[in-house]
């Protein structure tokens, strides 16, 4: 699939991210980066508008390291975060959150997942459009 944008990271930008595919709205591709039992670490492109929805690793920490664009993240209960290139934000294990591009701007980040045994993912609901659309 070609994509219409410029990636916005010095990463590679890798496939379409079809395989979460049904968690995204928009469209998100992944580069993985490599990674050990300990932890994976993938690049994460989004395309402008493209956020996954609400979800919670359990036994797992996430750490994103924004790497090019303008993106989001936000835990459940807090106010929404910018991202910008250099920002890192540590999600907990068992904390609802979100992350994706701004509705106007290509967003990349590394995400490195340090998962514990028995670690998943709970896929939860949507990001609420009218409030994501609210963000500049």
């Amino acid at each position: 699939m070609a994509t219409t944008f410029t990636n916005p990271s010095p990463f590679p930008m890798g496939h379409p991210n079809d395989a979460y595919a049904q968690y995204f709205d928009g469209q998100s591709y992944n580069a993985p980066l490599g990674g050990t039992d300990q932890a994976k670490v993938a690049n994460v492109t989004f395309e402008a508008g493209c956020r996954n929805h609400w979800h919670i690793h359990h036994k797992a920490t996430q750490i994103l390291i924004a790497v090019g664009g303008r993106g989001y993240c936000q835990f459940e209960g807090e106010p929404v975060r910018e991202m910008r290139p250099g920002d890192v934000v540590v999600v907990p294990p068992e904390t609802k959150h979100w992350h994706g591009a701004s509705p106007n701007e290509p967003f990349a980040h590394v995400a490195v997942m340090v998962p514990e045994e028995g670690a998943s993912n709970e896929w939860l609901e949507p990001v609420d459009p009218k409030e994501y659309g609210k963000l500049n």
